[in-house]
């Protein structure tokens, strides 16, 4: 093994999972589920929900899981056609909130209640899914990684042009290509590293995306690119009624921070944006420690804290 697999395998392979699940969504997908008990055993650790993006699988939010699986349950999917969950004709904003659902039934009991964290397209599956009802009964804060809710493709930066319909049009064309990504190469990771990340990302970093990235099958990377091409998601942010925390990097191309600071002020309840300097699109890798603060913050405040109040006032009805 070389160098370069040692500190993949320590810190980006995630660890094996305490259980997996076929969990079935609503038009019959199977999607594959991975549930991760608390390290420390103690019954009824908060749970925090992860969904990825745009051509990643669970393996993207392997630094986070290693992180919280010590005293949280931590649960992360597949979206359709990525990792180990089988691709699907249905590509839609209303299938990845039909998917969200589906694992969040699956998983949780019956008011319990967890922070969600989307990254990229996962952020995108978190707001189609703001009004369902399955989500209003689990979620209780959301944490939004280098996200956005429209005109994806015009405001990216990928292209260094001026904004207009020449780059809005190339962009599409690049980023909806069909063409094979190729096995990972010296000139793969300079581009992916260009495009999706900032100029200090490690070359372990950049190693571990490229890996990831290139294993999505290119009929579901051309597929979804059609659907965030189309995207518009503005209605669903204002329907995102719990707190909600934003994390963006400065030098992201694919959603740039004006994306960021949108939601910022859309959300009903913003519970801050935090914008990173130099950190380009893949935030969980890049800055791995800051988005596993993030997620624990809310936790503590909006899933750890009224459990015990609750608790208390429970105790005091009793004693009274």
């Amino acid at each position: 093994m070389s160098v370069t697999d040692a500190v993949l395998a320590e810190l980006y392979d995630p660890p094996a999972p305490s259980r997996v699940l076929t969990v079935r969504s609503a038009d019959g997908a199977h999607l594959h589920v991975e549930v991760h008990e608390p390290v420390n055993g103690a019954v009824g650790a908060p749970a925090v929900v992860l969904a990825h993006g745009w051509t990643c699988s669970t393996a993207f939010w392997a630094a986070q899981i290693r992180a919280l699986r010590a005293d949280h349950k931590v649960i992360a999917y597949d979206q359709r056609g990525h990792g180990r969950t089988p691709a699907s004709p249905a590509c839609s904003t209303d299938a990845l909130a039909d998917d969200l659902e589906a694992v969040l039934e699956a998983t949780l009991a019956p008011g319990e209640r967890a922070v969600v964290a989307g990254h990229s397209m996962g952020g995108m599956t978190v707001m189609a899914a703001s009004a369902r009802p399955a989500f209003r009964a689990h979620a209780a804060a959301v944490l939004l990684c280098s996200t956005g809710s429209s005109r994806l493709v015009a405001e990216s930066t990928v292209l260094p042009l001026r904004p207009g319909r020449l780059r809005t049009w190339l962009t599409g064309h690049i980023l909806g290509s069909r063409a094979p990504l190729g096995p990972v190469t010296p000139v793969a990771r300079r581009i992916l590293k260009y495009a999706t990340m900032g100029d200090g990302s490690a070359p372990h970093m950049v190693e571990a995306c490229a890996r990831i990235v290139h294993a999505c099958p290119r009929r579901v990377r051309y597929s979804w690119s059609n659907v965030l091409d189309l995207l518009d998601l503005d209605h669903a942010v204002r329907e995102l009624r719990v707190p909600t925390a934003v994390v963006a990097g400065t030098a992201d191309r694919l959603t740039p921070p004006v994306h960021a600071r949108r939601l910022a002020e859309a959300l009903p309840d913003c519970a801050g944006l935090t914008e990173l300097p130099g950190v380009g699109h893949m935030t969980p890798v890049e800055s791995p420690d800051v988005v596993t603060d993030r997620i624990r913050e809310l936790v503590a405040a909006y899933v750890t804290r009224p459990a015990r109040e609750t608790q208390e006032q429970q105790h005091l009805k009793e004693g009274a």
